[in-house]
């Protein structure tokens, strides 16, 4: 297993360090077969109104999934603790959704249930501030995928939106979880001269229709 430690306006000494490649490898142990390389980013925020500053965060790519917690306190070795634990739930989580996917292909994970484009307010009340320079750019690997199978795997990130390959269209969509409850697809919109056409009855091309979709 490839384990990666990287910092952010932090020193990642040896006690650091060591300290969590105890706590990562302790997380990890049970599931070292899943398991193909863990990055493990520490971070202080420098801002001194926010409380919880020091933040761990945990990336795991297992298999073509990838699996990711953080957490945040006051101190960084208690954050390391709690994405210690919370990494190992969610492998735990993970572990049992690939016993269990003969059994789960029989029933639907999530259903389709309107086709309606997409409002323009997507984020609600929330405003994230959007930092002034891309700081880190991340790549991993993108197996074609249901969106049931997006679903899943969006549950398995700590984040209300996932990426993936939609293996129906082979386009790149978005699932993201909606203000008011379920789940919502974002997915592009072929123009002219796009890949995806069809011929209708007269035989001439026209562009074939995708529409967003909301998954509940």
């Amino acid at each position: 297993m490839k384990l990666v430690i990287q910092g952010k306006n932090i020193e990642i000494t040896d006690a650091i360090r060591e300290y969590v490649t105890q706590k990562i490898d302790k997380a990890v142990n049970h599931f070292q077969n899943l398991t193909m390389e863990v990055d493990v980013n520490l971070s202080v925020e420098r801002n001194p109104r926010i409380t919880t500053s020091q933040s761990a965060e945990v990336t795991i790519y297992a298999n073509g999934a990838v699996i990711r917690a953080q957490e945040s306190s006051e101190s960084m070795y208690a954050s390391i603790d709690l994405v210690a634990n919370k990494i190992a739930r969610q492998l735990r989580k993970y572990k049992e959704k690939r016993n269990d996917k003969k059994t789960h292909a029989q029933v639907k994970t999530g259903t389709m249930v309107q086709q309606k484009p997409v409002g323009e307010n997507l984020i609600g009340d929330r405003t994230p501030e959007l930092p002034g320079e891309v700081v880190r750019t991340k790549y991993f690997a993108m197996p074609p995928m249901t969106p049931e199978e997006a679903l899943e795997n969006l549950k398995l990130v700590d984040h209300d939106f996932y990426m993936f390959l939609n293996s129906q269209t082979g386009e790149i969509n978005v699932i993201y979880e909606r203000n008011h409850g379920g789940y919502g697809i974002i997915q592009p919109r072929p123009g002219n001269g796009d890949r995806h056409k069809e011929q209708n009855g007269n035989g001439s091309v026209s562009p074939d229709r995708t529409h967003p979709q909301t998954v509940s």
